[in-house]
């Protein structure tokens, strides 16, 4: 199998996985905050076996500096689950992963904010058509409260997600399965004041479910992921990671009855597009920076920065 083969099969099959996650949080039947303390609980046995596995403690490349930066970039990706998470209790699985998917036009605004990064006349339209599709697929009334609280919690994960990779864009000369893995270890002792033992005790068939989001959803789908990003060109894959609302949007109707409506549906496309166009003009990044919810910036031999690809 070739080489680029082989990797569009990996993105997909991770992509794929990415979109079942929404099912996962709902029926395990947690709190939010008990969902990703073990995700990040069973993600951390994962990628901590895999890594020592493959000998990646070895010469792992950090210095106090680096670890300070990813573990900075842990407490935002930690709390952007919770807040997606808590996105899919108010709105629906399909509402909150389409408008968690305004991250790149984040990013944008941070790198102007941040590093007084120009924002072209192409991107500034790309912004506004998302935002145009933004208030399509949003759909929500006035008095909708619900839905309102799942709109803000979307957005807010999305920009938790983009200041994560900011902050791990930095972080060079580390293979991503170890800055993965700091990430989610910080995510104990952060959660751990949230957490309630008592009512996970309780959870019996919810166990299964936050174990597979642990290791399957934390450990196999990265390993795939960051394995496709040394394989695949930047284009190939920004155009796969969209197979992750579209998965996640059917599986939501299949499994739970939702579907968006027929003005929201217009809005998807407009989010879609514009995104890929702004990930697509984005500068590459240095090729060993990534971030467990990543996005890579194109073709790299071990690592990829988390800003061309979307998952979480």
């Amino acid at each position: 199998m070739r080489n680029e083969t082989r990797g569009t099969l990996e993105l997909t099959v991770a992509m794929v996985l990415s979109g079942t996650l929404g099912i996962f949080v709902v029926e395990s039947g947690a709190s939010a905050f008990d969902v990703v303390f073990f995700r990040c609980l069973f993600g951390a046995a994962a990628l901590g076996a895999y890594s020592l596995a493959r000998g990646y403690f070895t010469g792992h490349g950090f210095t106090p500096k680096k670890l300070g930066l990813a573990a900075l970039g842990g407490v935002f990706i930690v709390f952007n689950w919770v807040f997606l998470f808590e996105a899919y209790d108010a709105a629906s699985i399909s509402l909150a992963t389409v408008v968690y998917h305004t991250q790149p036009f984040f990013l944008v605004l941070l790198g102007a904010v941040l590093f007084r990064e120009r924002i072209t006349a192409a991107k500034f339209g790309w912004l506004a058509v998302a935002f145009l599709g933004l208030v399509l697929v949003s759909g929500v009334r006035p008095g909708d409260t619900a839905s309102l609280k799942g709109l803000g919690l979307a957005l807010g994960a999305a920009v938790l997600y983009a200041l994560s990779t900011v902050v791990t864009k930095r972080i060079t000369g580390v293979k991503p399965h170890l800055i993965a893995l700091v990430q989610v270890l910080v995510g104990l002792p952060l959660l751990l004041p949230f957490a309630d033992f008592g009512a996970a005790a309780e959870l019996g068939a919810g166990w299964a479910w936050l174990a597979g989001l642990g290791l399957i959803h934390t450990g196999l789908m990265y390993v795939l992921m960051y394995s496709a990003y040394a394989k695949l060109p930047t284009a190939k894959i920004a155009v796969l990671a969209f197979t992750y609302p579209a998965v996640a949007m059917f599986a939501d109707w299949a499994v739970y009855g939702h579907h968006i409506g027929l003005v929201q549906a217009l809005g998807v496309p407009l989010i879609v597009l514009a995104g890929l166009k702004v990930t697509l003009a984005a500068k590459p990044a240095p090729a060993a920076a990534a971030a467990p919810a990543p996005r890579t910036a194109g073709r790299a031999p071990a690592a990829a920065s988390p800003a061309a690809t979307r998952s979480v």
